[in-house]
């Protein structure tokens, strides 16, 4: 159980009371809270660790999209957010994506308490109404139950319950479908790939690797047999000969004049651009030094005496015949 879970009253109305709410799940938000909360539990050492964060998203009429999410930071020893880091965090990622609005919250738990209807209350100042997205460690999947999908989350769409003329707020489960574009498949299935035998750029690079390891030991085999046939060692097949030389046809010509002249016109414009960068970072050095030396100095100046001695320090001689 989480550290919020605790045996009070449910704050979630029955199942007979359904949401309007129609919420697409994009593939990054459940990437994002799932490598939170496994980071987390590596940073504390605990097996239900406090997990935080907001939501990111568009809402038009009852029709929301949950695209990206983004780390909390609460107050020390307290589980008060903290805002000024949410706001800042909320602007920078309004610069990129300005077309996404902050529309919610997550946490890992297995069912909303009281303790996340106050934690609720903090973020009502950016959103009238924002959602609540969970994550289910215990999660048990049921198969006749068509909103709990196939993963371990649940939405909450927060709302006002009025019973014996007495009200307060609670949540309703609402459903929620998986949305993916185009990209998103694409990513998703790059990163899974590339994660059963290490990272994915170590994949991709041993891939690489093989494939020209392949085709330099096929160039091999027709060089040999080139040579062989030259020396006649091997028989000559006119067949085999004809597809290695349309072959070598198909291939760029790379003594071309015109090539050439491109291929030197590139390769001056890389070393260029190399070597502008190199005196960029050098001059940026050289800069930084002068800004020191003129601090120390300054202060000399301002002492006085250092500096006037340092003139008239000629030789080792003269400074050691004042000492003695």
């Amino acid at each position: 159980m989480s550290a919020m879970d605790t045996d009070e009253a449910s704050v979630v109305l029955p199942s007979s009371t359904t949401s309007g709410l129609s919420i697409s799940l994009h593939p990054l938000p459940i990437l994002n809270i799932s490598e939170h909360l496994t980071r987390r539990k590596l940073q504390t050492n605990s097996s239900s660790p406090f997990v935080l964060g907001a939501l990111l998203g568009t809402q038009s009429g009852r029709e929301v999209e949950i695209v990206n999410t983004f780390e909390l930071a609460v107050e020390p020893n307290t589980q008060n957010v903290d805002h000024g880091f949410l706001v800042s965090r909320r602007d920078q990622y309004k610069q990129v994506f300005p077309s996404l609005e902050f529309i919610g919250w997550y946490t890992v738990t297995n069912q909303p308490t009281a303790a996340h209807i106050a934690l609720h209350e903090q973020f009502t100042a950016y959103c009238s109404t924002p959602l609540l997205l969970i994550l289910q460690t215990s999660y048990a999947h049921v198969g006749g139950d068509v909103n709990a999908q196939t993963l371990p989350f649940k939405a909450y769409e927060p709302t006002i319950e009025i019973r014996e003329r007495t009200s307060r707020s609670v949540f309703i489960e609402a459903p929620y479908n998986v949305e993916t574009g185009e990209a998103e498949r694409i990513a998703v299935d790059w990163t899974a790939r590339g994660g059963g035998s290490g990272t994915s750029l170590e994949s991709h690079l041993q891939t690489q690797r093989a494939a020209v390891k392949m085709l330099h030991d096929r160039i091999l085999v027709l060089v040999s047999y080139v040579s062989d046939v030259v020396a006649g060692k091997s028989p000559r097949d006119n067949a085999t000969l004809r597809s290695i030389s349309a072959l070598i046809a198909s291939l760029p010509a790379t003594e071309n004049k015109n090539f050439r002249a491109e291929f030197d016109t590139e390769y001056e414009d890389v070393q260029l651009t190399a070597f502008l960068s190199t005196m960029t970072k050098s001059v940026n050095t050289l800069n930084d030094l002068v800004d020191k030396h003129g601090v120390l100095t300054s202060g000399r100046d301002e002492r006085g005496g250092p500096r006037r001695r340092m003139g008239r320090q000629g030789t080792m001689g003269g400074d050691w015949d004042r000492v003695h």
